[in-house]
């Protein structure tokens, strides 16, 4: 048996945090009546929110924003597109979201009787995450998923963000582990992917909407995480 650590990534991996953070974002456009205030829809509100999240993730991850500005200016940003300047408003959904979201179940497809057959199979398993400490904890117990895992890595903790190989080092160091004794499970090429791969950490790409393209070749893909049993 080639692989005797395995490392999986959480968010879009085995929880589902789009359809778990449109839940919320959709609770959080009603609970502040955001239509009475411009906002045409949820469905637009939802897509100008995306873009700034994912805009302001990439400023994170490399270091030009903190935590703080993070949880608040995607919802403060957000709000200024429909004309909304309202920081107390921000703040408030800021809170909320990161408050309510942890508490959501959804996992991916297949996710839990993956995690069970591989615990069958008496595989070591850890995480390896960018989110936040807290919440990503809560993610796990809510959903019914922590008691698979040996060691959780957030950024946090580690001082170090993915694609960096620092928390990979660190994530190898804490599990006992050797690099190339080890598999990462992640949906990111360039986070989760090319991290892994930078650390020598064999590499599952899991990811069913964008193909792999360019010079990085993962050591598998897959489209569904009941593949990972022709793996491992």
């Amino acid at each position: 048996m080639k692989y005797k650590h395995i490392f999986f990534d959480l968010d879009h991996t085995l929880w589902d945090f789009e359809t778990n953070a449109y839940q919320v974002l959709e609770e959080l456009y009603h609970t502040h009546t955001l239509a009475s205030r411009g906002v045409p829809s949820f469905e637009v509100f939802h897509r100008t929110y995306m873009m700034h999240n994912e805009k302001l993730w990439d400023r994170f991850r490399k270091g030009f924003i903190n935590r703080n500005d993070l949880r608040f200016k995607r919802f403060s940003l957000t709000l200024l597109d429909f004309k909304i300047g309202d920081d107390k408003l921000s703040h408030a959904m800021g809170t909320q979201f990161l408050e309510i979201l942890p508490y959501k179940t959804t996992l991916f497809p297949n996710a839990k009787d993956v995690l069970e057959y591989l615990a069958a199979k008496n595989y070591p398993m850890h995480m390896i995450t960018n989110g936040f400490e807290e919440t990503q904890l809560i993610k796990m117990k809510s959903s019914g998923i922590d008691h698979f895992f040996t060691h959780v890595i957030t950024s946090e903790v580690a001082g170090s963000l993915k694609p960096y190989r620092e928390i990979f080092d660190y994530a190898i160091k804490m599990a006992g582990a050797t690099a190339d004794s080890s598999i990462m499970i992640g949906d990111a090429l360039e986070i989760d992917i090319l991290g892994a791969h930078n650390a020598g950490i064999d590499q599952v790409y899991f990811n069913s909407l964008v193909p792999v393209t360019g010079a990085l070749k993962p050591t598998y893909v897959i489209r569904d995480l009941h593949e990972l049993r022709d793996i491992l």
